[in-house]
């Protein structure tokens, strides 16, 4: 029994090897001549699983580590025996931590007041649904635009994108890639959609690089027709647009997901697919032995004399500062992949005990809500 994994992803080497061979190689060297007489992938989205790469050999089973599957023919899988897998909602906390510190540090850098703004949430899914959550929490007023989930739940609590776009100061991305069909997004922020967008608004995207026109998102970013923007995931990455990397708030490279906790996920629900299809006794297996940051995981804030949007801000970007991946990235736009690859570990809010001093008890119930374990300072 032959698996071919994905080098890159974590917590896994050690695992597979008491019951088959394991062959560990970066995303763009996994080719036909290695997966030919393999019976699973494990993988993420550099490698293309399509026709060129699977076409003769024996593949059964196929598990991405990651939420979006944009990077299997999942049709063509289908067509030929061979099961599929994502890993939905894996890393949905640490998109939720990123959007947190991006709307923390937007405030800090432009002086807002994020509880008389609106942040409308495109795309409802599992990541969505936190993004809106923690948007909640800060005081902010929540948009949602989801057409398939009101057409298979109703139109009530969702609006029309066009109604969306009208009503918020920042509009977030959280769909899939898909190129058909009436809820196709590719280029859903086409060159006509920024256009419709105001001068006081900014658009987020941290779901899949083309579904934004990045070309035209740059011309209205040179035009000054919207206040700003921020880019997670490119057209054509690796290969970023290093002009509009530099009209950005915050340019990051692809690691909106990438939290310890969230790839670990991603990894456990990877190995129980296989196992799963290949009848290994590892369908309850769990990554272990995620590592600490570099900060400390429990720490104090002493709420005295600062508001409770100062107190929330300090305590969201003690676990991760947006700021740091964008100065890494435009320090070194070449690099993408590698900083991708030796992504420093990250830990989510869940992970970090919070002594707070002072502080009302609704600042309190906030905090825990976000996910930080309070310890009580009685």
């Amino acid at each position: 029994m032959k698996i071919v994994c994905d080098d890159k992803i974590p917590f896994l080497r050690g695992v597979l090897e008491p019951f088959a061979e394991v062959v560990y190689l970066p995303g763009k060297q996994t080719t036909p001549d290695v997966v030919r007489d393999a019976d699973a992938i494990i993988t993420r989205t550099r490698t293309k699983c399509k026709a060129e790469l699977l076409e003769g050999s024996r593949v059964k089973v196929i598990a991405t580590a990651t939420i979006g599957f944009d990077h299997i023919d999942t049709a063509w899988c289908e067509s030929h025996g061979i099961l599929w897998r994502n890993a939905p909602g894996c890393n949905s906390w640490s998109v939720k931590q990123y959007i947190a510190s991006v709307l923390v540090s937007l405030a800090r850098r432009h002086g807002l007041d994020l509880s008389a703004m609106t942040l409308g949430v495109v795309g409802v899914g599992n990541v969505g649904s936190k993004v809106a959550e923690v948007a909640s929490l800060l005081g902010m007023k929540v948009l949602l635009n989801d057409p398939p989930r009101a057409r298979a739940e109703g139109p009530a609590g969702f609006v029309s994108l066009d109604e969306l776009m009208e009503r918020s100061d920042i509009v977030t991305l959280h769909v899939p890639l898909t190129r058909e069909g009436e809820d196709a997004t590719w280029h859903l922020f086409d060159a006509a959609r920024i256009g419709r967008l105001r001068k006081d608004q900014f658009l987020f995207n941290s779901s899949r690089g083309p579904v934004v026109d990045n070309a035209a998102l740059k011309a209205a970013l040179k035009a000054g027709s919207l206040r700003g923007a921020v880019l997670d995931v490119w057209e054509n990455e690796p290969d970023i647009d290093r002009e509009l990397m530099g009209l950005l708030e915050y340019s990051t490279p692809h690691i909106a997901g990438y939290s310890a906790d969230g790839k670990a996920n991603g990894t456990t629900m990877s190995v129980r697919t296989v196992a799963s299809v290949l009848g290994l006794p590892l369908t309850a297996w769990t990554a272990s032995g995620v590592p600490a940051p570099a900060q400390p995981l429990s720490f104090c804030i002493d709420a005295a004399g600062k508001s409770d949007a100062q107190v929330l801000s300090e305590a969201i970007l003690h676990t991760y500062d947006v700021q740091r991946d964008t100065d890494a990235l435009r320090a070194a736009p070449d690099q993408f992949e590698k900083l991708r690859g030796d992504y420093p570990v990250r830990r989510e809010p869940t992970a970090f005990s919070l002594q707070l001093k002072g502080g009302s008890a609704a600042l309190a119930e906030t905090l825990s809500k976000i996910g930080f374990q309070l310890i009580s300072t009685k």
